[in-house]
């Protein structure tokens, strides 16, 4: 089944949507902090994506676009993407919802780093991510996991 994914609007029907995340003990991966912080007005920038079920927002993720400078993974730097808080409502979870999150980031064509949570492993493993160990990640004590589209160049620091 193909899910439509939408960028979340920054506004308040929002934060009430995200506050039904909290509410399932998830607090390690709430967004409502994040929006809160963001919400200036309808037109704000957001990193915010979601799939809707009728009026649900059932699925989310925050998604951000690191620019080269700011890269401390590449050599040489390279802009890639950084998945953060994907969440699919309990009674969504395992029908696709997830991962049509993670290929709808897929297909901006860029290297995708997210930190999987305890347990989710298992998932970023099906969807393509691998474990690589960069010295400036081990020195932040993360433990990333990278997707790369076909044809990049991996190298190490």
């Amino acid at each position: 089944m193909e899910y439509k994914v939408e960028k979340l609007r920054v506004n308040y029907k929002t934060l009430e949507e995200f506050k039904r995340f909290k509410e399932y003990g998830l607090q390690e991966l709430s967004m409502v902090e994040d929006l809160e912080a963001n919400i200036i007005d309808n037109d704000s920038e957001s990193p915010f994506y979601g799939i809707y079920f009728g009026d649900t927002l059932v699925a989310r993720m925050s998604l951000y676009r690191v620019e080269a400078k700011f890269n401390r993974y590449f050599e040489p730097p390279h802009d890639f993407l950084e998945l953060w808080k994907l969440e699919v409502l309990p009674d969504y979870q395992n029908k696709g919802y997830g991962k049509a999150l993670v290929n709808f980031a897929k297909e901006m064509g860029l290297p995708i780093k997210t930190n999987a949570r305890m347990k989710s492993r298992g998932f970023w493993d099906k969807m393509g991510f691998t474990s690589v160990h960069y010295e400036m990640a081990r020195d932040r004590g993360e433990n990333p996991l990278f997707w790369f589209p076909e044809g990049f160049p991996i190298e190490k620091d």
